[in-house]
């Protein structure tokens, strides 16, 4: 692993932080898309919004802690967390269910592209247990696109 003072660790750090960022922001929106859609498909999408969610959450103590890991400081506050995050709020909550999904889809995107941030940080950086931990970070991003995607069809 990087030496303390490495630029390599300060940008795994950065990227650590950004991809919490966007997580939590992400399992926000999931939530709120899980409580308020509405129409024939509720119960379907009521249940993968919040499998998708309980999935999302999960991530979050683990990035964390890849960062406190490396003797650094994590997000604070939701106020640090919307200054990081590439994921826009979403206060409409009359959108139709097939907006919801491709908005999802769409943002489960944005997070895939920022763990890749993390894979190749983590790997410019030596540290090969945050670099093997992502690879499943990215296949669970994977599915929740794959999913959308096919939903949104």
């Amino acid at each position: 692993m990087a030496e303390v003072g490495d630029n390599s660790k300060a940008g795994l750090v950065g990227a650590l932080n950004g991809a919490l960022a966007d997580t939590v922001a992400l399992y926000f929106k999931t939530k709120n898309f899980h409580w308020h859609v509405a129409g024939p498909r509720f119960r379907d999408l009521h249940v993968l919004f919040d499998e998708q969610a309980a999935q999302l959450i999960g991530m979050v103590d683990d990035l964390g802690e890849r960062v406190r890991k490396n003797d650094e400081f994590t997000l604070t506050s939701i106020g640090s967390v919307q200054k990081q995050t590439r994921i826009e709020d979403q206060d409409d909550v009359t959108l139709t269910a097939d907006a919801m999904v491709v908005e999802l889809r769409d943002d489960n995107k944005k997070l895939h592209r920022r763990l890749g941030e993390v894979k190749e940080a983590a790997e410019e950086a030596g540290d090969n247990a945050t670099s093997g931990i992502v690879d499943d970070w990215i296949d669970q991003c994977e599915e929740r696109i794959w999913f959308l995607n096919q939903t949104s069809k």
